[in-house]
Protein backbone atom coordinates (compact mmCIF):
# COMPACT_ATOMS: atom_id res chain seq x y z
CA UNK A 1 0.00 0.00 0.00
CA UNK A 2 0.97 3.61 -1.03
CA UNK A 3 1.55 5.65 1.95
CA UNK A 4 -1.08 8.82 2.10
CA UNK A 5 2.19 11.17 1.97
CA UNK A 6 5.61 11.04 1.51
CA UNK A 7 7.37 10.37 5.10
CA UNK A 8 3.54 9.82 6.63
CA UNK A 9 4.55 6.34 7.89
CA UNK A 10 7.54 4.22 8.12
CA UNK A 11 8.63 1.73 6.08
CA UNK A 12 7.55 -1.27 6.47
CA UNK A 13 9.33 -4.62 6.02
CA UNK A 14 10.08 -6.69 2.89
CA UNK A 15 8.17 -9.38 4.05
CA UNK A 16 5.03 -7.17 4.93
CA UNK A 17 5.22 -5.05 1.61
CA UNK A 18 5.85 -8.97 -0.35
CA UNK A 19 2.87 -9.82 1.45
CA UNK A 20 0.60 -6.68 0.99
CA UNK A 21 1.59 -7.15 -2.79
CA UNK A 22 0.73 -10.08 -3.25
CA UNK A 23 -3.04 -9.20 -1.26
CA UNK A 24 -3.39 -6.23 -3.61
CA UNK A 25 -3.05 -9.52 -6.78
CA UNK A 26 -6.29 -10.78 -5.11
CA UNK A 27 -7.91 -7.08 -6.87
CA UNK A 28 -7.16 -7.85 -10.32
CA UNK A 29 -10.18 -10.36 -11.52
CA UNK A 30 -12.09 -7.53 -9.72
CA UNK A 31 -10.71 -4.46 -11.16
CA UNK A 32 -13.95 -2.95 -12.47
CA UNK A 33 -15.95 -2.73 -9.47
CA UNK A 34 -12.54 -1.65 -7.48
CA UNK A 35 -12.11 1.14 -9.64
CA UNK A 36 -15.94 1.96 -9.18
CA UNK A 37 -15.12 1.91 -5.69
CA UNK A 38 -12.07 3.97 -5.80
CA UNK A 39 -14.33 6.66 -8.17
CA UNK A 40 -16.66 6.92 -5.41
CA UNK A 41 -13.65 7.91 -3.12
CA UNK A 42 -12.23 10.41 -5.20
CA UNK A 43 -15.93 12.13 -5.93
CA UNK A 44 -16.02 11.64 -1.64
CA UNK A 45 -12.90 13.71 -1.53
CA UNK A 46 -13.45 16.05 -3.97
CA UNK A 47 -16.79 16.80 -1.98
CA UNK A 48 -15.25 17.12 1.25
CA UNK A 49 -11.90 19.71 -0.35
CA UNK A 50 -15.31 21.38 -1.84
CA UNK A 51 -16.10 22.77 1.70
CA UNK A 52 -13.45 25.34 1.81
CA UNK A 53 -14.25 26.93 -1.37
CA UNK A 54 -18.19 27.11 -0.09
CA UNK A 55 -16.44 28.62 3.06
CA UNK A 56 -14.76 31.05 1.07
CA UNK A 57 -17.92 31.89 -0.68
CA UNK A 58 -19.72 31.93 2.41
CA UNK A 59 -17.15 34.58 4.19
CA UNK A 60 -16.59 37.11 0.99
CA UNK A 61 -20.70 36.97 0.23
CA UNK A 62 -22.48 37.32 3.42
CA UNK A 63 -19.81 39.50 5.82
CA UNK A 64 -18.23 41.27 3.04
CA UNK A 65 -19.98 41.93 0.08
CA UNK A 66 -23.27 40.95 1.55
CA UNK A 67 -24.56 40.16 -1.37
CA UNK A 68 -28.62 38.85 -1.32
CA UNK A 69 -28.10 35.98 -3.76
CA UNK A 70 -26.65 33.47 -1.36
CA UNK A 71 -29.55 33.26 0.84
CA UNK A 72 -30.84 31.29 -2.17
CA UNK A 73 -27.64 29.33 -3.66
CA UNK A 74 -25.55 29.15 -1.04
CA UNK A 75 -28.15 26.38 0.55
CA UNK A 76 -29.07 25.11 -2.75
CA UNK A 77 -24.82 24.59 -3.06
CA UNK A 78 -24.71 23.02 0.77
CA UNK A 79 -27.47 20.10 -0.45
CA UNK A 80 -25.81 19.28 -3.44
CA UNK A 81 -22.40 19.00 -1.45
CA UNK A 82 -23.78 16.62 0.70
CA UNK A 83 -25.02 14.83 -2.11
CA UNK A 84 -21.85 14.04 -4.42
CA UNK A 85 -20.39 13.38 -0.65
CA UNK A 86 -23.11 11.01 -0.44
CA UNK A 87 -23.40 9.38 -3.55
CA UNK A 88 -19.27 9.04 -3.36
CA UNK A 89 -19.89 7.17 -0.12
CA UNK A 90 -22.54 4.71 -1.01
CA UNK A 91 -20.00 4.02 -3.63
CA UNK A 92 -17.00 2.98 -1.94
CA UNK A 93 -18.51 1.22 0.66
CA UNK A 94 -20.98 -0.88 -1.63
CA UNK A 95 -18.25 -1.60 -4.29
CA UNK A 96 -15.39 -2.21 -1.91
CA UNK A 97 -17.96 -4.41 0.46
CA UNK A 98 -18.66 -6.66 -2.70
CA UNK A 99 -14.55 -6.86 -3.61
CA UNK A 100 -13.75 -7.19 0.05
CA UNK A 101 -16.55 -10.50 0.33
CA UNK A 102 -15.16 -11.69 -2.76
CA UNK A 103 -11.56 -11.75 -1.65
CA UNK A 104 -12.70 -13.68 1.68
CA UNK A 105 -14.37 -16.11 -0.76
CA UNK A 106 -11.73 -17.05 -2.45
CA UNK A 107 -9.09 -17.16 0.00
CA UNK A 108 -11.50 -19.58 1.64
CA UNK A 109 -11.36 -21.22 -0.87
CA UNK A 110 -8.52 -21.87 -1.56
CA UNK A 111 -7.11 -22.33 1.55
CA UNK A 112 -10.29 -25.52 2.20
CA UNK A 113 -8.28 -26.86 -1.47
CA UNK A 114 -4.81 -26.60 -0.07
CA UNK A 115 -6.15 -28.57 3.53
CA UNK A 116 -7.75 -31.34 1.52
CA UNK A 117 -4.60 -31.71 -0.64
CA UNK A 118 -2.05 -31.41 1.83
CA UNK A 119 -0.26 -35.27 3.23
CA UNK A 120 -1.48 -36.83 6.33
CA UNK A 121 1.91 -35.93 8.18
CA UNK A 122 1.04 -32.35 7.53
CA UNK A 123 -1.63 -32.84 10.52
CA UNK A 124 0.55 -35.08 12.05
CA UNK A 125 2.55 -31.58 13.03
CA UNK A 126 -0.08 -28.98 13.25
CA UNK A 127 -3.22 -28.51 15.08
CA UNK A 128 -6.91 -28.39 13.47
CA UNK A 129 -7.81 -25.76 15.54
CA UNK A 130 -5.34 -23.45 14.00
CA UNK A 131 -6.16 -24.27 10.43
CA UNK A 132 -9.82 -23.43 11.34
CA UNK A 133 -8.95 -20.03 12.53
CA UNK A 134 -7.48 -19.41 9.38
CA UNK A 135 -10.01 -20.29 7.41
CA UNK A 136 -12.34 -18.20 9.68
CA UNK A 137 -10.78 -15.39 11.50
CA UNK A 138 -7.61 -14.68 9.25
CA UNK A 139 -9.95 -14.55 5.96
CA UNK A 140 -11.76 -12.01 7.30
CA UNK A 141 -8.75 -9.48 8.60
CA UNK A 142 -7.51 -10.13 4.75
CA UNK A 143 -10.25 -8.86 3.15
CA UNK A 144 -10.64 -5.76 5.01
CA UNK A 145 -7.04 -5.30 4.71
CA UNK A 146 -7.05 -5.56 0.52
CA UNK A 147 -9.73 -3.38 0.31
CA UNK A 148 -10.55 -1.23 3.03
CA UNK A 149 -7.10 0.23 4.06
CA UNK A 150 -6.18 0.78 0.03
CA UNK A 151 -9.81 3.14 0.00
CA UNK A 152 -9.59 4.46 2.81
CA UNK A 153 -5.80 5.93 2.44
CA UNK A 154 -6.59 6.75 -1.20
CA UNK A 155 -9.87 8.82 -0.36
CA UNK A 156 -8.21 10.67 3.02
CA UNK A 157 -4.85 11.02 1.13
CA UNK A 158 -6.95 13.23 -1.66
CA UNK A 159 -8.37 15.14 1.16
CA UNK A 160 -5.47 15.91 2.94
CA UNK A 161 -3.39 17.04 -0.41
CA UNK A 162 -6.24 18.95 -1.59
CA UNK A 163 -6.52 20.54 1.56
CA UNK A 164 -2.91 21.35 1.67
CA UNK A 165 -3.33 22.83 -1.91
CA UNK A 166 -6.46 24.92 -0.25
CA UNK A 167 -4.01 25.58 2.62
CA UNK A 168 -1.04 27.11 0.07
CA UNK A 169 -3.97 29.04 -2.33
CA UNK A 170 -5.36 30.87 0.50
CA UNK A 171 -2.17 31.62 2.56
CA UNK A 172 1.31 29.91 1.28
CA UNK A 173 3.16 31.39 4.05
CA UNK A 174 1.25 30.02 6.95
CA UNK A 175 0.52 26.44 5.06
CA UNK A 176 4.02 26.28 5.23
CA UNK A 177 4.53 27.25 8.97
CA UNK A 178 1.58 24.43 9.35
CA UNK A 179 3.60 21.15 7.52
CA UNK A 180 6.66 21.71 9.79
CA UNK A 181 4.48 19.26 11.59
CA UNK A 182 4.58 16.68 9.26
CA UNK A 183 7.94 14.90 9.72
CA UNK A 184 6.93 14.74 13.92
CA UNK A 185 3.88 13.07 12.91
CA UNK A 186 5.39 10.47 10.17
CA UNK A 187 7.49 9.26 13.10
CA UNK A 188 4.82 9.02 15.77
CA UNK A 189 2.73 7.30 12.91
CA UNK A 190 6.11 4.83 12.20
CA UNK A 191 6.28 3.60 16.17
CA UNK A 192 2.38 2.98 16.01
CA UNK A 193 2.78 0.58 12.98
CA UNK A 194 5.44 -1.41 14.30
CA UNK A 195 3.45 -1.97 17.60
CA UNK A 196 0.19 -3.09 15.50
CA UNK A 197 2.28 -5.65 13.62
CA UNK A 198 3.37 -6.60 17.09
CA UNK A 199 0.29 -7.21 18.59
CA UNK A 200 -1.27 -8.55 15.33
CA UNK A 201 1.08 -11.54 14.67
CA UNK A 202 0.28 -12.11 19.00
CA UNK A 203 -3.46 -12.18 18.53
CA UNK A 204 -3.66 -14.33 15.41
CA UNK A 205 -1.34 -17.01 17.87
CA UNK A 206 -3.34 -16.88 20.94
CA UNK A 207 -6.90 -16.73 18.89
CA UNK A 208 -5.30 -20.33 17.51
CA UNK A 209 -5.25 -21.39 20.91
CA UNK A 210 -8.87 -20.57 21.89
CA UNK A 211 -9.88 -22.33 19.06
CA UNK A 212 -7.91 -25.14 20.09
CA UNK A 213 -9.30 -25.68 23.52
CA UNK A 214 -12.67 -24.79 22.83
CA UNK A 215 -12.48 -27.87 19.58
CA UNK A 216 -11.13 -30.05 21.83
CA UNK A 217 -13.67 -29.85 24.75
CA UNK A 218 -16.65 -29.77 22.38
CA UNK A 219 -14.96 -32.94 20.84
CA UNK A 220 -14.86 -34.60 24.03
CA UNK A 221 -17.80 -33.91 26.58
CA UNK A 222 -18.30 -37.03 28.28
CA UNK A 223 -14.25 -37.40 28.52
CA UNK A 224 -14.29 -34.52 30.53
CA UNK A 225 -17.57 -34.81 32.44
CA UNK A 226 -16.64 -38.22 33.56
CA UNK A 227 -13.22 -37.51 34.96
CA UNK A 228 -14.51 -34.16 36.70
CA UNK A 229 -12.55 -32.30 34.28
CA UNK A 230 -14.49 -28.89 34.01
CA UNK A 231 -12.58 -27.03 36.10
CA UNK A 232 -9.32 -28.12 34.47
CA UNK A 233 -10.55 -26.91 31.28
CA UNK A 234 -12.05 -23.90 31.82
CA UNK A 235 -8.72 -23.16 33.71
CA UNK A 236 -7.38 -23.95 30.20
CA UNK A 237 -8.99 -22.03 28.25
CA UNK A 238 -9.05 -18.79 30.73
CA UNK A 239 -5.16 -19.41 30.59
CA UNK A 240 -5.87 -18.72 26.41
CA UNK A 241 -8.30 -16.39 26.79
CA UNK A 242 -6.81 -14.11 28.82
CA UNK A 243 -3.77 -13.72 26.75
CA UNK A 244 -5.89 -13.08 24.06
CA UNK A 245 -7.37 -10.17 25.78
CA UNK A 246 -4.30 -8.73 27.49
CA UNK A 247 -2.88 -8.90 23.26
CA UNK A 248 -6.27 -6.90 22.70
CA UNK A 249 -5.89 -4.63 25.10
CA UNK A 250 -2.30 -3.68 24.27
CA UNK A 251 -3.29 -3.27 20.58
CA UNK A 252 -6.62 -1.82 21.78
CA UNK A 253 -3.99 0.59 24.13
CA UNK A 254 -2.12 1.63 21.39
CA UNK A 255 -5.36 2.37 18.89
CA UNK A 256 -6.48 4.52 22.08
CA UNK A 257 -3.10 6.34 22.15
CA UNK A 258 -2.00 6.72 18.86
CA UNK A 259 -5.16 9.02 17.94
CA UNK A 260 -5.04 11.31 20.54
CA UNK A 261 -0.98 12.12 20.41
CA UNK A 262 -1.38 12.26 16.35
CA UNK A 263 -4.63 15.08 17.28
CA UNK A 264 -2.57 16.82 19.84
CA UNK A 265 0.56 17.21 17.96
CA UNK A 266 -1.36 18.50 14.85
CA UNK A 267 -4.10 20.76 16.94
CA UNK A 268 -0.48 22.35 18.55
CA UNK A 269 0.30 23.73 14.92
CA UNK A 270 -2.71 24.30 13.79
CA UNK A 271 -3.73 26.17 16.78
CA UNK A 272 -0.29 28.22 16.27
CA UNK A 273 -1.03 28.49 12.55
CA UNK A 274 -5.29 29.71 13.32
CA UNK A 275 -3.25 32.45 15.66
CA UNK A 276 -1.45 33.97 13.15
CA UNK A 277 -4.32 33.72 10.72
CA UNK A 278 -6.74 35.58 12.64
CA UNK A 279 -4.00 38.37 13.31
CA UNK A 280 -3.46 38.62 9.85
CA UNK A 281 -7.46 38.86 9.32
CA UNK A 282 -7.75 41.39 11.94
CA UNK A 283 -4.87 43.70 10.47
CA UNK A 284 -6.76 43.11 6.93
CA UNK A 285 -4.05 41.36 5.35
CA UNK A 286 -6.87 38.50 4.33
CA UNK A 287 -10.50 38.62 3.68
CA UNK A 288 -12.78 36.83 5.91
CA UNK A 289 -13.10 34.47 2.83
CA UNK A 290 -10.04 33.69 3.06
CA UNK A 291 -9.88 33.47 6.97
CA UNK A 292 -13.14 30.93 6.59
CA UNK A 293 -11.72 28.80 4.07
CA UNK A 294 -8.00 28.52 5.55
CA UNK A 295 -9.90 27.45 8.86
CA UNK A 296 -12.02 25.02 6.83
CA UNK A 297 -9.06 23.02 4.62
CA UNK A 298 -7.12 23.05 8.43
CA UNK A 299 -9.20 21.65 10.25
CA UNK A 300 -10.02 19.43 7.11
CA UNK A 301 -7.06 17.94 7.51
CA UNK A 302 -7.61 16.51 11.18
CA UNK A 303 -10.30 13.67 10.14
CA UNK A 304 -8.48 12.36 7.50
CA UNK A 305 -5.15 11.81 9.20
CA UNK A 306 -6.66 10.32 12.16
CA UNK A 307 -8.36 8.07 9.78
CA UNK A 308 -4.86 7.53 7.89
CA UNK A 309 -3.49 6.22 11.95
CA UNK A 310 -7.02 4.13 12.33
CA UNK A 311 -6.35 1.87 8.70
CA UNK A 312 -2.90 0.86 10.32
CA UNK A 313 -4.15 -1.35 13.05
CA UNK A 314 -6.60 -3.39 10.43
CA UNK A 315 -3.90 -3.10 8.06
CA UNK A 316 -1.46 -4.71 10.29
CA UNK A 317 -3.18 -7.25 11.43
CA UNK A 318 -4.30 -7.95 7.74
CA UNK A 319 -0.91 -8.66 6.74
CA UNK A 320 0.03 -10.47 9.88
CA UNK A 321 -3.12 -12.62 8.97
CA UNK A 322 -1.96 -12.98 5.22
CA UNK A 323 1.60 -14.17 6.34
CA UNK A 324 -0.15 -16.75 8.31
CA UNK A 325 -2.39 -17.80 5.42
CA UNK A 326 -0.26 -17.55 2.63
CA UNK A 327 2.52 -20.03 4.46
CA UNK A 328 -0.23 -22.19 4.18
CA UNK A 329 -1.45 -22.01 0.95
CA UNK A 330 2.22 -22.31 0.08
CA UNK A 331 2.83 -26.00 1.22
CA UNK A 332 3.30 -28.34 -0.95
CA UNK A 333 0.52 -30.86 -1.95
CA UNK A 334 0.93 -34.55 -1.44
CA UNK A 335 2.70 -36.22 -4.34
CA UNK A 336 0.48 -37.28 -7.34
CA UNK A 337 1.66 -40.14 -8.52
CA UNK A 338 2.44 -41.26 -11.79
CA UNK A 339 0.32 -42.12 -15.08
CA UNK A 340 -0.68 -45.43 -14.31
CA UNK A 341 -4.39 -46.06 -14.20
CA UNK A 342 -6.20 -49.22 -13.94
CA UNK A 343 -9.93 -49.95 -13.95
CA UNK A 344 -9.71 -52.27 -11.37
CA UNK A 345 -6.41 -54.19 -9.59
CA UNK A 346 -6.31 -57.66 -9.07
CA UNK A 347 -5.48 -56.82 -5.88
CA UNK A 348 -1.24 -58.45 -5.59
CA UNK A 349 0.45 -56.41 -2.62
CA UNK A 350 4.10 -56.71 -1.82
CA UNK A 351 6.67 -55.00 -0.01
CA UNK A 352 9.89 -55.00 -0.84
CA UNK A 353 12.54 -54.21 2.06
CA UNK A 354 10.22 -51.35 3.78
CA UNK A 355 11.73 -48.87 6.27
CA UNK A 356 9.93 -45.71 7.69
CA UNK A 357 10.12 -43.65 10.30
CA UNK A 358 8.02 -40.71 11.51
CA UNK A 359 9.37 -37.23 11.04
CA UNK A 360 7.97 -36.42 14.58
CA UNK A 361 10.25 -38.74 16.09
CA UNK A 362 8.03 -41.31 17.00
CA UNK A 363 9.42 -44.72 18.42
CA UNK A 364 6.68 -46.44 15.82
CA UNK A 365 8.90 -47.49 12.54
CA UNK A 366 9.41 -50.16 10.58
CA UNK A 367 13.17 -51.71 9.70
CA UNK A 368 13.21 -53.64 6.28
CA UNK A 369 10.01 -55.00 5.47
CA UNK A 370 9.43 -57.96 3.23
CA UNK A 371 5.85 -58.84 2.73
CA UNK A 372 4.03 -60.42 -0.61
CA UNK A 373 0.43 -61.02 -0.34
CA UNK A 374 -1.34 -62.93 -2.85
CA UNK A 375 -4.83 -61.16 -4.90
CA UNK A 376 -7.78 -62.35 -2.66
CA UNK A 377 -5.54 -63.42 0.47
CA UNK A 378 -6.83 -62.79 3.92
CA UNK A 379 -3.74 -61.52 6.29
CA UNK A 380 -4.09 -60.50 9.72
CA UNK A 381 -1.56 -58.51 11.44
CA UNK A 382 -1.23 -58.57 15.23
CA UNK A 383 1.12 -57.38 17.74
CA UNK A 384 1.76 -55.12 20.82
CA UNK A 385 0.71 -51.26 20.70
CA UNK A 386 2.75 -49.09 18.99
CA UNK A 387 4.85 -52.17 17.05
CA UNK A 388 3.57 -50.68 13.78
CA UNK A 389 0.48 -52.90 12.74
CA UNK A 390 -1.01 -49.56 11.56
CA UNK A 391 2.16 -47.76 10.25
CA UNK A 392 2.61 -50.91 7.48
CA UNK A 393 -1.08 -50.39 6.29
CA UNK A 394 -0.96 -46.74 6.20
CA UNK A 395 1.79 -46.78 3.75
CA UNK A 396 -0.05 -48.86 0.96
CA UNK A 397 -2.53 -45.69 -0.28
CA UNK A 398 0.22 -43.21 0.66
CA UNK A 399 -0.87 -41.48 3.47
CA UNK A 400 3.36 -41.54 4.12
CA UNK A 401 6.30 -42.23 2.38
CA UNK A 402 8.57 -44.64 3.08
CA UNK A 403 12.27 -43.95 3.47
CA UNK A 404 13.78 -46.50 1.89
CA UNK A 405 11.99 -49.59 -0.04
CA UNK A 406 9.16 -49.71 -2.09
CA UNK A 407 5.79 -51.14 -2.10
CA UNK A 408 4.40 -52.40 -5.39
CA UNK A 409 1.00 -53.42 -6.34
CA UNK A 410 0.08 -55.65 -8.94
CA UNK A 411 3.99 -55.91 -9.89
CA UNK A 412 4.08 -51.74 -10.07
CA UNK A 413 5.38 -49.20 -7.51
CA UNK A 414 2.57 -47.52 -6.21
CA UNK A 415 4.40 -44.46 -6.80
CA UNK A 416 3.81 -45.09 -10.67
CA UNK A 417 0.02 -45.29 -10.21
CA UNK A 418 -1.92 -41.79 -10.00
CA UNK A 419 -2.52 -41.45 -6.42
CA UNK A 420 -6.48 -40.61 -7.06
CA UNK A 421 -6.63 -43.91 -9.29
CA UNK A 422 -4.21 -45.87 -6.30
CA UNK A 423 -6.71 -44.82 -3.25
CA UNK A 424 -9.87 -46.04 -5.53
CA UNK A 425 -8.23 -49.52 -5.42
CA UNK A 426 -8.64 -49.56 -1.39
CA UNK A 427 -11.19 -49.07 1.44
CA UNK A 428 -10.92 -48.55 4.75
CA UNK A 429 -12.66 -49.52 7.65
CA UNK A 430 -11.21 -48.38 11.04
CA UNK A 431 -11.72 -48.30 14.65
CA UNK A 432 -12.47 -44.53 14.71
CA UNK A 433 -15.32 -44.44 12.55
CA UNK A 434 -15.96 -40.39 10.79
CA UNK A 435 -19.34 -39.41 10.03
CA UNK A 436 -20.58 -36.26 9.12
CA UNK A 437 -23.81 -34.29 10.21
CA UNK A 438 -25.73 -35.47 7.13
CA UNK A 439 -28.06 -38.13 6.75
CA UNK A 440 -27.12 -42.10 6.83
CA UNK A 441 -27.74 -42.11 2.76
CA UNK A 442 -25.38 -39.25 2.42
CA UNK A 443 -22.67 -40.91 4.66
CA UNK A 444 -22.39 -44.36 2.50
CA UNK A 445 -22.63 -42.07 -0.87
CA UNK A 446 -19.64 -39.47 0.50
CA UNK A 447 -20.02 -37.77 -2.87
CA UNK A 448 -19.96 -40.80 -4.89
CA UNK A 449 -22.80 -40.45 -7.73
CA UNK A 450 -24.63 -44.14 -7.50
CA UNK A 451 -28.16 -45.21 -7.71
CA UNK A 452 -30.33 -45.79 -4.85
CA UNK A 453 -30.31 -49.35 -5.58
CA UNK A 454 -26.75 -49.40 -4.97
CA UNK A 455 -27.12 -47.70 -1.76
CA UNK A 456 -29.74 -49.89 -0.72
CA UNK A 457 -27.57 -52.92 -1.79
CA UNK A 458 -24.84 -51.76 0.46
CA UNK A 459 -27.16 -51.04 3.58
CA UNK A 460 -28.10 -54.53 3.31
CA UNK A 461 -24.98 -56.17 2.11
CA UNK A 462 -23.31 -53.95 5.76
CA UNK A 463 -26.93 -54.74 7.87
CA UNK A 464 -27.80 -51.27 8.15
CA UNK A 465 -31.04 -51.75 7.05
CA UNK A 466 -31.78 -53.81 10.01
CA UNK A 467 -31.70 -50.23 12.00
CA UNK A 468 -32.65 -47.99 9.73
CA UNK A 469 -36.24 -49.83 8.89
CA UNK A 470 -37.17 -48.75 12.45
CA UNK A 471 -36.26 -44.91 11.74
CA UNK A 472 -39.19 -42.46 10.52
CA UNK A 473 -36.64 -41.36 7.85
CA UNK A 474 -35.30 -44.51 7.27
CA UNK A 475 -31.85 -43.92 5.28
CA UNK A 476 -32.52 -39.80 5.23
CA UNK A 477 -31.99 -39.89 8.92
CA UNK A 478 -29.94 -37.28 10.34
CA UNK A 479 -26.91 -38.72 12.45
CA UNK A 480 -26.22 -35.71 14.44
CA UNK A 481 -22.27 -34.12 14.82
CA UNK A 482 -19.56 -36.99 13.76
CA UNK A 483 -22.80 -39.62 14.36
CA UNK A 484 -23.63 -39.31 17.85
CA UNK A 485 -27.59 -39.85 17.21
CA UNK A 486 -26.28 -43.55 16.38
CA UNK A 487 -24.78 -46.15 18.80
CA UNK A 488 -21.41 -47.36 17.91
CA UNK A 489 -22.53 -50.80 16.13
CA UNK A 490 -24.83 -48.68 13.84
CA UNK A 491 -21.77 -46.23 13.18
CA UNK A 492 -19.79 -48.90 12.14
CA UNK A 493 -22.06 -50.66 9.75
CA UNK A 494 -22.63 -47.62 8.13
CA UNK A 495 -18.84 -47.25 7.53
CA UNK A 496 -18.98 -50.84 6.27
CA UNK A 497 -21.71 -49.73 3.85
CA UNK A 498 -19.81 -46.83 2.81
CA UNK A 499 -16.78 -49.39 1.96
CA UNK A 500 -19.17 -51.68 0.16
CA UNK A 501 -20.50 -49.19 -2.33
CA UNK A 502 -16.86 -48.35 -2.90
CA UNK A 503 -16.30 -51.81 -3.86
CA UNK A 504 -12.61 -51.56 -3.84
CA UNK A 505 -10.26 -54.83 -4.68
CA UNK A 506 -8.19 -54.14 -1.76
CA UNK A 507 -10.00 -53.99 1.93
CA UNK A 508 -8.10 -52.57 5.00
CA UNK A 509 -9.71 -53.40 8.40
CA UNK A 510 -8.18 -51.24 11.23
CA UNK A 511 -9.32 -52.22 14.37
CA UNK A 512 -13.07 -52.35 13.20
CA UNK A 513 -14.75 -54.31 15.77
CA UNK A 514 -11.93 -53.38 18.74
CA UNK A 515 -14.44 -50.86 20.80
CA UNK A 516 -17.82 -53.05 20.26
CA UNK A 517 -20.09 -54.67 22.22
CA UNK A 518 -20.29 -58.79 22.19
CA UNK A 519 -23.72 -58.79 20.00
CA UNK A 520 -22.56 -55.58 17.90
CA UNK A 521 -19.27 -57.24 17.08
CA UNK A 522 -20.80 -60.49 15.96
CA UNK A 523 -23.60 -58.47 13.94
CA UNK A 524 -20.41 -56.56 12.30
CA UNK A 525 -18.21 -59.73 11.54
CA UNK A 526 -20.98 -61.27 10.04
CA UNK A 527 -21.15 -58.30 7.59
CA UNK A 528 -16.95 -58.21 7.50
CA UNK A 529 -17.35 -61.82 6.36
CA UNK A 530 -19.44 -61.04 3.11
CA UNK A 531 -17.52 -58.03 2.34
CA UNK A 532 -13.94 -60.04 2.56
CA UNK A 533 -14.69 -62.48 -0.46
CA UNK A 534 -13.00 -62.19 -3.16
CA UNK A 535 -10.78 -59.50 -1.70
CA UNK A 536 -7.55 -58.65 -0.85
CA UNK A 537 -7.80 -58.28 2.89
CA UNK A 538 -5.53 -56.78 5.15
CA UNK A 539 -6.74 -57.31 9.14
CA UNK A 540 -5.79 -55.38 12.25
CA UNK A 541 -6.78 -56.88 15.35
CA UNK A 542 -6.23 -56.75 19.23
CA UNK A 543 -8.99 -59.78 19.85
CA UNK A 544 -7.33 -62.48 18.28
CA UNK A 545 -10.75 -64.36 17.93
CA UNK A 546 -11.37 -62.74 15.11
CA UNK A 547 -8.74 -63.61 12.86
CA UNK A 548 -8.24 -67.23 13.76
CA UNK A 549 -9.95 -68.03 10.60
CA UNK A 550 -7.55 -65.86 8.48
CA UNK A 551 -4.94 -67.34 5.39
CA UNK A 552 -2.26 -66.13 7.24
CA UNK A 553 -1.31 -64.28 10.09
CA UNK A 554 1.90 -61.98 10.96
CA UNK A 555 3.18 -61.26 14.15
CA UNK A 556 4.97 -58.01 14.30
CA UNK A 557 7.45 -56.57 16.78
CA UNK A 558 9.32 -53.42 16.91
CA UNK A 559 8.62 -52.72 13.27
CA UNK A 560 9.94 -56.32 12.06
CA UNK A 561 7.49 -59.38 10.90
CA UNK A 562 8.43 -61.89 13.52
CA UNK A 563 6.57 -64.77 12.77
CA UNK A 564 4.39 -65.60 9.86
CA UNK A 565 1.80 -68.36 9.49
CA UNK A 566 -2.01 -69.87 9.89
CA UNK A 567 -3.27 -69.71 13.55
CA UNK A 568 -3.11 -73.10 13.85
CA UNK A 569 0.64 -72.98 12.96
CA UNK A 570 1.65 -70.14 14.90
CA UNK A 571 -0.34 -72.00 18.03
CA UNK A 572 2.11 -74.84 17.30
CA UNK A 573 5.16 -72.90 16.94
CA UNK A 574 4.87 -71.66 20.46
CA UNK A 575 6.00 -68.44 19.75
CA UNK A 576 5.00 -64.64 20.27
CA UNK A 577 1.55 -65.07 18.70
CA UNK A 578 0.72 -67.94 21.39
CA UNK A 579 1.86 -66.06 24.02
CA UNK A 580 -0.21 -62.73 22.89
CA UNK A 581 -2.97 -65.95 22.54
CA UNK A 582 -2.35 -67.33 26.05
CA UNK A 583 -2.39 -63.79 27.35
CA UNK A 584 -5.32 -62.92 25.98
CA UNK A 585 -7.66 -65.55 26.85
CA UNK A 586 -5.96 -66.27 30.10
CA UNK A 587 -7.32 -62.66 30.85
Amino acid sequence: MSPPDRGSKAPIPADAWRTYRRLIGYLRPHRGMFALGMLGAIVFSISMVSFTAFAKVFGDGTFENRDPRTIVWLPLALIGLFLLRGLGDFTQTYCMGYVGRRIVKRLRGQIFERIVSLPVSYFDRNSSSVLLTKLTHNTEQIGQAATDSVLITLREALTIVGSIVALFYFNARLAAIALIMGPLVAWLIGIINKKFRRYSHRIQDSMGDITRIAKETLDAPRVIKVYNAENYQAAQFEGVNEHNRRSHMRLVLTKGLSNPVVQMVTATGSAIVLSIAIADAIAGRQSMGDLLAFFVALVGIAQPLRSLVGVSGPLQQGIAAGQSIFQLIDEHQEPQGGDRVVAQARGEIEYQNVSFAYPTGDATKLHGVNLKVSAGERVAIVGKTGSGKSTLVNLLPRFYEPNSGSIRLDGHDIREYRLQNLRDQIAVVTQDVVLFNDTIRANITFGRKVTDEQIERAAEAALVTEFVRDLPAGLDTMVGDRGVLLSGGQRQRISIARALLKNAPILILDEATSQLDSESERIIQTALEKFMQNRTTLVIAHRLSTIENADRILVIEAGTIVESGTHAELIAKQGEYAKLHRMQFNV
